[in-house]
This record gives C-alpha cells, structure tokens and sequence, in this order.
C-alpha cells in the first residue's frame, strides 16, 4: 500500500488541468483544492459554506469557480456542472469529497432523522456529484493504446469517491457513518466495473485519522493521524496513478486489513467497548 500511494515519481505524473471537488470549505476537500490549485489546475469548489469558497477563490483569483451548494440538492449539482463545463471544460478529475460524520445510536428514535441525513449526504450525495459529469467524461478520447500515466500528456479521466475505513468495518456507536462509507465502497466498486474499459477512471480512496475540523472534536487516540495537507498530496498521488483503491496513510491500511480478517467473536469482544463519538442529533 505505501508503494501505490507515494511511490510515484512525481515528474511522471501528468498534471490535470480542470477538478471538480465538493466538501471543498474546509478539511480534506479544501486540502485538495489547494493542491490542485497549486500545480496549475481550474477548480470548481463545491460547499454549502459560501463564505470560506470566497476565501479560496480571493486566495486562487480567476482559478476557482465556487458554487454554494448542498450534495443533498441533485438539482444545485446539475446546474453547477453545466456552467463548470461551459466555462472550464469537461474536467479531468470530479472527487465526491462531502461528508459528515456523527455518533448515533438505533434505540433513539430522533436519531432516525440522522441516520437518513448521514446516508444521503455521504452516499447518494456521490452519486449526484457524478452523475452530471459521467456522461461528458465518457466521451473524452480514450488514452492511446500502450500509452503509460507518464507517457501521456492529457490527464485520463477519473471519478474519486471519498469513503473511510471506517466503512471496512462496523464501529460501534458510529452505525450510520459506518455504514454510509461501506455502501460508499460498494457503490464505487459497482461503478468502476461498470466503466471498465470506459477510459474513465474510478478511485476508491479511504482515509484514515486526518486532521480535520470533522475529528478535532474527537476526544479518542487516533493512531496514524495525516496533516490533511500532507494527505491531500498522498491522494492526489494515487489519483494520478489511477489505483483503484488505497487508503491513507498507508498504516491504517494495515490496520483494516487486520480488522477485516478477524472473527466476529473476536472482533465483537476487542470494539464492544471502544471509544465513539458522542451523538448528534442535529447536522449542521
């Protein structure tokens, strides 16, 4: 895992020149932003926070188109994709980043109206995020046959849908965040077979612990913890490669792996009592 998400020569990588991100305020998706703004590239950043977008925007001039929007609003979406690809283009890169993350718990019942935002927000609000770009992508020429990433100068297309490993596994008190990113997965290996050979790439990426505002509230270890700075280079680097899937940091990898294979007796006895998140009965 640590090969394929950080060793890649950098100066085989060919640099997308137009990316749409959405959860683009703050965290991971602005970390991102940042970097793709860096290296030269037209971002559309999506966020329902209009006021940070024009603090990127003020930060990037005649670079980032901002568009206050809600994931939840397929409508909103729409409409932002099609003035994007009219000013911009179709773009390179589309990374369903929005998300959010909460405690809950099954025998509350105002829970139940979280539990719907949560799976919303972070499943079917990548859905609506690809949705208006897959068809134009799709129509790019394909990348020559025998051409490499690094032989080729024009950036292939490709979706990125931010999931978690949290989705590797159900943690406790997190059931509706667990279970979003695990149907996040699912839904991103279901899309990439389905564009196999589509010359549209599908990248499942899986952060770990990033330091972001989402877990600067938590009050838990998080072992392995990323800068999100640090994390937006090492996924924009998988993205380049086109890997499928990768999670971030690469030690948290590890760590999925090991609790994915453990029997449920095991597992259930080890995380019955792990640390959660406290609950939220409200998302903002």
């Amino acid at each position: 895992m640590k090969s394929a998400a950080s060793g890649f020569a950098e100066s085989r990588i060919p640099n997308p020149q137009s990316v749409v991100i959405t959860g683009a305020s703050s965290g991971i998706g602005l970390a991102l932003a940042r970097h793709y703004l860096e290296r030269g590239a037209t971002v559309a950043a999506c966020a329902r926070r209009a006021e940070l977008l024009q603090t990127l925007s003020a930060e990037f001039p005649d670079k980032v188109f901002c568009y206050a929007l809600d994931v939840r609003d397929a409508a909103a979406i729409r409409a932002a994709a099609s003035d994007f690809m009219a000013r911009a283009g179709v773009p390179d890169i589309v990374i369903a980043n929005a998300g959010v993350s909460c405690g809950t718990l099954t025998e509350y019942v105002e829970d139940e109206e979280v539990f719907q935002s949560v799976m919303d927000i972070n499943v079917l609000g990548i859905v609506k995020t690809f949705q208006p770009f897959l068809a134009a992508m799709r129509s790019k020429p394909p990348l020559p046959p025998g051409e490499d990433w690094g032989g080729e100068k024009r950036f292939a297309p490709t979706l990125v849908g931010i999931a978690s490993v949290a989705g590797l596994r159900g943690l406790p008190g997190s059931g509706a965040y667990s279970a979003s990113k695990a149907a996040a997965i699912s839904y991103m290996e279901s899309l990439r077979v389905e564009l196999y050979g589509s010359g549209v790439k599908v990248v499942t990426l899986c952060p770990g612990y990033i330091k972001t505002p989402m877990t600067d509230i938590n009050t838990y270890p998080m072992p392995f913890i990323l800068d999100a700075d640090m994390a937006a280079k090492r996924m924009a680097r998988v993205i380049e490669r086109g890997t499928s899937f990768a999670v971030v940091p690469w030690q948290m990898g590890l760590v999925g792996w090991v609790m994915q294979h453990l029997p449920n007796w095991l597992y259930d006895r080890l995380f019955a009592n792990a640390p959660h998140k406290s609950r939220n009965v409200k998302l903002d």
